[in-house]
């Protein structure tokens, strides 16, 4: 059969050989045949019965084909392979389509606009959804390609049946109602879509229908961004959710979805929301600022995450409720007004080799019947590293809590749990808390520093204790409360602040082979204790219990009988909730990490850091040449060349609040930057943190500071108060002589900066040639300038959401300049306290103001300087 040449059918309002309507020229045409419309507005109601294309003369935006009242869609599609290219589709009535395609039908709309009504696709009944497989690129009965869809009510895009819709580079705006419906069957392919400001959610999928979405984007839709039910499947990568009402995705009934490299951001509700049978998949994907939860889970859900971040959430980051189940690898969660992971009901957590940090309760709290299993995961600056309220039986294995404000690990009332090869550093109430009713098995591991006991063993609390180290607590070692027991086997107990155990009346613990090293005494509290000893020892001598001995200056731990003090933390269990809007207790300020692994930080980040410190310009150079010099030593040392002398340990001198401290602290992370450092932390000490108040205190004090700065900085406040003027016998001389030799011991473990008024650190130095020899780099902090005090006072201002108006911050600056820089100055001390009276006079002022505007509420003005300024 010959082949049939095609033809072109020209439309326009007048011309010779043209069509004066679109659907005269689609009549005339033969399948393959081309349409060509010249610009102008048509109202007719098109139907394509064959294989046509429809196309514009001059381009996209100069064809409108608008649906005549009546009901008529402005374009059916009853054919295959049917094409319109850059026409713009108008609808009758924005609650009916716009466009329609039937089932058996096809259709590619190329940089075309589809307005005040959808595009409804309906696919035949029956037809299997298919899966996703990779490489797979599907087949699709209708193709948009470039287009825009607005102004439709309901939905912009329905799918029915076995419809097949792909997408590429198409935007969805303005609709008031659901962006996209699937049901039935029906499969949606999207690259590059752009969802924008719907009042339903951004696209809902029934039924068994199919969506797999990449490299797209969907903004502000009015519910969730994504809404499955049934048993429908998302697959879903590199793809932006942001600001939907309710939930990012929100999975029902069995329905399953895949995301990749995706992000969800600031939902009203929670981030991720699961329920019924709902499963759900992660890899690499980010949640941020969440209203609520960043994933809740409830019923028989279960989610499996892998590289996944959840930060700044305003409930718990992770709530697990019902038999829901979860496992997080390799995950990330980052500042929340509740607890990391919420495991409650009878579900179930996995955590394996993920960070917590930041949280304002708990990092993981576990209760009702549930279970959770945490595996080389690390807690930071937490209320409560974990706590285990659940008997249905936890394990916490291999994992570091840093800088818990209460408890590291707790195992509450009722709790069951086993503690393997943990480390809990800078507790600041107890590394390890076991409560009345507790049952507790605890394998290796170590408690380190922080200002409370190493463990804590509640009233009738008993628990199993094997080869734990307890070193350099603030508090007791183990503290045991009345009437409390437990086993203890081959731990060490070392360098503790107050006697290594504290046994309330009728403590009956028994210890088995454990050592209390450089303790000030072994015991403390009632003589009516009862411990059982065995194979112990006291410094290498035998441990026998002899009552509650206290040496001279040591003082017995304090508290009721039976009620160890845990300072800044409440001893009943805090809400755990899910979040309800009920107010939030204050978590009290954690404490300082003597022994924190800081995460891994570039070189270049840490001078940026450095150079943005207001003012210490002179401190600033010499910390560049520093590490200039270091670089040159670490090169030498890896083409095998010999390094040249170098000290490290450094003497800051400086009146007070001149950013001592903050820069020594820059100082280690600085040293582990270049690999001269192990952790790069800061053990800031005074002369009372060294000195003892007895014959024979003094070594063990220091010694017991100096090794929680190993791998880091120890920074001394206030060093030459250990040289004092007076001279004679003073137990600061046994300090300095202790620190000498540990210094030479660790000359590359450990960085002492010692700190003082610029005088009288010249003779601490001096006062020891032990010192002069080690001490040989001097840098001198000098006072802030009037000009350097706001730039403090306005970058604190900026962290609160303050703001100064110009005349405010002119009279600040005339206030510093003028301000007595006496013995009572503070420098950056002083500049935060004219902020803080800034903000109490302006509260003062708002308070007058019968309904202040936000702007109002966050603008300083002169009037809220210090008196003094304004005269």
């Amino acid at each position: 059969m010959p082949h049939r040449t095609t033809r072109t059918h020209v439309v326009g309002p007048r011309g010779r050989g043209t069509h004066r309507l679109v659907a005269d020229a689609v009549r005339a045409a033969q399948p393959g045949d081309t349409v060509v419309v010249a610009p102008g507005r048509y109202e007719e109601a098109l139907e394509l019965a064959r294989r046509i294309v429809l196309v514009t003369e001059q381009g996209p935006g100069t064809v409108v084909l608008a649906a005549p009242p009546g009901g008529a869609p402005a374009l059916a599609v009853l054919g295959p392979d049917c094409l319109l290219r850059g026409l713009e589709l108008e609808g009758a009535d924005p609650g009916d389509p716009a466009v329609t395609v039937a089932a058996g039908a096809g259709l590619v709309l190329d940089h075309c606009t589809v307005t005040g009504g959808r595009i409804e696709v309906r696919g035949p009944e029956g037809a299997e959804p298919g899966d996703f497989r990779e490489g797979e690129e599907g087949t699709s009965a209708v193709l948009l390609r470039d287009c825009r869809l607005t102004g439709a009510r309901h939905a912009a895009l329905r799918l029915s049946g076995g419809a097949r819709v792909r997408i590429e580079s198409t935007t969805v705006a303005d609709i008031d109602g659901v962006g996209a419906v699937l049901a039935g069957t029906a499969r949606l392919d999207v690259t590059g879509l752009r969802l924008e400001s719907t009042t339903g959610s951004g696209i809902r999928l029934r039924g068994r229908s199919r969506l797999r979405m990449t490299d797209s984007r969907l903004t502000s839709p009015g519910r969730a961004g994504l809404l499955l039910e049934d048993t429908a499947h998302a697959l879903v990568t590199t793809t932006r959710i942001e600001t939907p009402g309710t939930a990012g995705l929100h999975l029902g009934g069995e329905s399953h979805a895949d995301l990749t490299d995706s992000r969800v951001l600031r939902p009203a509700a929670s981030a991720l929301v699961l329920q019924d049978a709902a499963r759900l998949t992660a890899d690499g994907c980010t949640v941020t600022a969440p209203g609520a939860n960043g994933l809740l889970a409830t019923g028989t859900a279960r989610a499996g995450l892998t590289d996944c971040r959840l930060e700044d959430c305003g409930f718990s980051a992770v709530h697990l409720a019902d038999r829901a189940e979860a496992s997080f690898t390799d995950c990330r969660v980052r500042r929340g007004a509740e607890h990391g992971f919420h495991v409650a009901g009878s579900a179930g957590l996995a955590l394996t080799d993920s960070t917590v940090s930041g949280i304002a309760l708990t990092g993981v709290a576990v209760t009702d019947e549930a279970r959770a299993t945490v595996t080389g995961c690390r807690i930071d600056s937490a209320h409560t590293g974990v706590s285990v309220a659940s008997p249905a039986g936890s394990r916490i294995d291999s994992s570091t809590v840093v800088g818990a404000a209460r408890a590291g690990l707790e195992v509450s009332s009722g709790g069951r749990a086993v503690l393997t090869g943990n480390r809990v550093t800078g507790a600041g109430a107890a590394g390890l808390l076991f409560d009345a009713g507790s049952e507790a098995t605890v394998e290796g591991g170590s408690v380190e520093g922080g200002s409370g006991s190493g463990v804590v063993v509640w009233t009738g609390a008993r628990p199993v204790i094997s080869g734990l180290r307890i070193d350099g607590t603030g508090r007791n070692g183990v503290y045991f409360a009345e009437g409390a027991g437990g086993l203890l086997t081959s731990c060490d107990l070392v360098g503790t602040r107050l006697p290594a155990l504290h046994l309330a009346a009728g403590a009956a613990p028994r210890l088995r082979r454990c050592r209390v090293l450089d303790c000030p005494a072994p015991f403390g509290g009632d003589g009516s204790a009862a411990p059982g000893l065995e194979q112990c020892d006291l410094d290498g001598a035998p441990l026998a219990f002899v009552g509650a001995l206290h040496p001279p200056g040591v003082p017995a731990a304090p508290g009721a009988p039976g009620a160890p003090a845990l300072p800044g933390a409440p001893l009943v269990p805090l809400p755990p909730g899910v979040g309800a809007g009920a107010p939030l207790p204050p978590a009290a300020a954690p404490a300082e990490l003597p022994t924190a692994e800081p995460e891994e930080e570039h070189l270049d980040d840490l001078l940026a850091e450095l150079a943005t410190l207001v003012g210490l310009e002179r401190v600033k150079h010499d910390v560049h040449s520093m590490v200039k010099l270091m670089q040159a030593v670490r090169l030498r040392e890896e083409a095998g060349l010999p390094a040249p002398p170098l000290s490290r340990h450094l003497v800051f001198a400086g009146n007070p609040g001149t950013g001592k401290t903050t820069v020594a602290r820059l100082y280690g992370r600085l040293l582990k930057a270049l690999g001269l450092l192990r952790r790069g932390h800061l053990v800031e000490v005074d002369r009372s943190a060294l000195v003892g108040e007895y014959v024979g205190h003094t070594g063990p004090r220091t010694a017991a500071a100096f090794n929680r700065a190993l791998g880091g900085v120890l920074f001394i406040d206030e060093a030459y108060s250990l040289a004092p003027e007076s001279g004679g016998h003073d137990f600061g001389q046994e300090a300095v002589a202790t620190l000498v030799k540990l210094m030479e011991d660790h000359r590359d473990d450990v960085v002492v900066i010692a700190a003082g008024y610029p005088v009288d650190m010249a003779r601490f130095i001096g006062s020891n040639p032990g010192l002069s020899s080690r001490f040989t780099r001097t840098l001198l902090f000098e006072d802030y300038s009037a000009a350097d005090l706001v730039a403090i006072v306005e970058h604190q201002a900026r962290e609160h959401r303050y703001e100064l108006t110009g005349p405010a911050r002119l009279r600040l600056l005339r206030h510093f300049e003028t301000l007595p820089r006496g013995a009572g100055f503070g420098n950056g001390r002083s500049a935060r306290q004219t902020f803080q009276e800034m903000t109490e006079r302006q509260a003062q002022r708002m308070a007058e103001v019968v309904t202040p505007t936000p702007d109002q509420l966050s603008t300083l003005e002169p009037a809220d300087l210090p008196a003094p300024a304004l005269g």
